[in-house]
């Protein structure tokens, strides 16, 4: 199948609008379509007639151009026959919005869709999904413009089987500086699931990192998924969900899919290097890093901080990730020693976690992390930067990037994440170094590394 026209489209056709119900899904894709985005909307409603000025149009074969995307936000039972409409007038595939199909007990709607559409070699998402968001070009989800939060354009592709927990990662994507290439939300994945959409976004030039939201999978579809992600030249991220009882039980009621033995699925992604994420937070972390350093480390990890405590926390979280925090032999630590500044040389600790104590100055952070950056025994740097020590400026976040495009030894940050701070984090983002507004979350930026297979 050709997904082109489904993701890059220059015209959109809305079905089901509503002529007196302006809150109505079909309404609210249509507006924010036809008034925030390039593409050229249409709008679709057996009974014609005009909204705000506008032609709707009685059926998709009426419309004057050729359709790119259709987005059927209509009753169930009405979905094959407009879905046939679409296929006869050439359009280039839809997002199926309605629910009513298998997740309700309706497998024989559902498999009626499929066949349509196999037939015809025309791919749709969905049914019971939110579609598709594209950043500046589409946007699917029926929510209004006012209440959804856009991360920026980036290179972190996410497909979801759940509609809410996708949006839920775009606002957190954006209140971390994550960008989105593709937001994809499947729903019952009738036709179009992870293996396909994994095969197009690993094509996808705009694409760096490709993320899943996992329920379940159909019958010997999990494996084929697993071996298709080992494949894939980019670092594929995936959290799943129904891994107790009652987990698999809101599955199969959420969008009619077996959930299957998770200790068994988990088992085999390790096998197969594929990242495994469990939990929200360590996949917001997860994209966030791949999405900077797609490569694989040891887990070898050195810590550099201005206060012992927040050193301390980070070495519990690199053992309870199982990440090394080898310390640094004499000859190391007295090299290192000499490159400090006169005020701290006698009451640094250099051991691992290097505690440089609050009377740091830049450059002791910055010979430091150079130091280290050159070090065989240490394959990534997280760096606790507190911004209210009194010997570091602004600046100090910009050059620590620097040196890491310099040396090219992974390194990732800790710096609270208030607006005062603003400017440390912007120049660790500047070159590339992702940061985390917890010790926990820059730790887990690490562990990615170790968890991804080499691309």
């Amino acid at each position: 199948m050709n997904y082109q026209r489904l993701f890059e489209p220059k015209t959109l056709a809305v079905i089901g609008v509503s002529l007196d119900n302006d809150r109505h899904p079909a309404n609210v894709v249509y507006h924010k379509n036809h008034l925030r985005y390039p593409v050229e909307v249409f709008a679709v409603n057996p009974k014609g007639g005009r909204l705000q000025g506008e032609t709707v149009y009685s059926r998709v074969a009426e419309i004057p151009k050729a359709v790119d995307l259709a987005v059927i936000a209509v009753r169930a039972e009405f979905v094959p026959d407009i879905l046939a409409d679409c296929i006869n007038s050439c359009v280039g595939g839809a997002a199926i919005i309605s629910g009513g199909f298998a997740e309700s007990g309706r497998r024989d709607l559902q498999d009626q869709l499929t066949a349509i559409a196999r037939e015809a070699d025309f791919p749709f998402i969905g049914p019971n999904c939110l579609g598709l968001y594209v950043p500046g070009c589409i946007d699917s989800f029926f929510l209004p413009s006012e209440r959804f939060v856009r991360p920026e354009p980036g290179p972190v592709a996410v497909i979801s089987q759940s509609g809410g927990i996708l949006v839920d990662q775009m606002v957190k994507f954006a209140q971390e500086g994550v960008g989105l290439s593709v937001g994809v939300s499947i729903g019952n994945k009738a036709l179009v699931g992870e293996i396909e959409l994994l095969e197009e976004f690993g094509r996808d030039e705009r694409t760096k990192v490709i993320a899943f939201y996992v329920e379940g999978f159909g019958k010997r579809e999990g494996r084929a998924f697993v071996e298709a992600a080992a494949r894939c030249p980019k670092p594929v991220i995936v959290l799943k969900a129904g891994k107790s009882a009652l987990g698999e039980r809101a599955v199969s009621s959420h969008t009619a899919s077996l959930a299957g033995d998770y200790a068994v699925f988990s088992s085999v992604l390790v096998q197969h290097g594929v990242v495994e994420a469990r939990s929200e937070f360590e996949l917001l972390s997860f994209c966030e890093s791949l999405s900077r350093y797609p490569r694989s480390i040891t887990g070898k990890i050195a810590i550099i901080t201005g206060s012992g405590g927040h050193g301390a926390l980070a070495v519990d979280a690199c053992a309870a990730q199982k990440l090394a925090v080898p310390t640094l032999s004499e000859t190391e630590q007295k090299q290192l020693r000499e490159r400090l500044s006169r005020s701290i040389r006698s009451i640094a600790a250099l051991g691992n976690p290097i505690d440089l104590t609050g009377s740091a100055l830049d450059e002791d952070f910055y010979q430091t992390a150079e130091f280290l950056s050159r070090s065989p025994d240490i394959d990534c740097l997280i760096v606790l930067l507190l911004p209210y020590l009194p010997g570091i400026t602004s600046d100090l976040s910009a050059r620590l990037s620097r040196l890491y495009l310099k040396e090219g030894k992974p390194l990732v940050a800790y710096v609270p994440r208030v607006e005062k701070y603003r400017m440390l984090i912007e120049g660790f983002e500047l070159n590339g170094v992702p940061v985390s507004p917890s010790i926990e979350g820059a730790v887990l930026m690490a562990e990615a590394m170790r968890r991804c297979k080499p691309c």
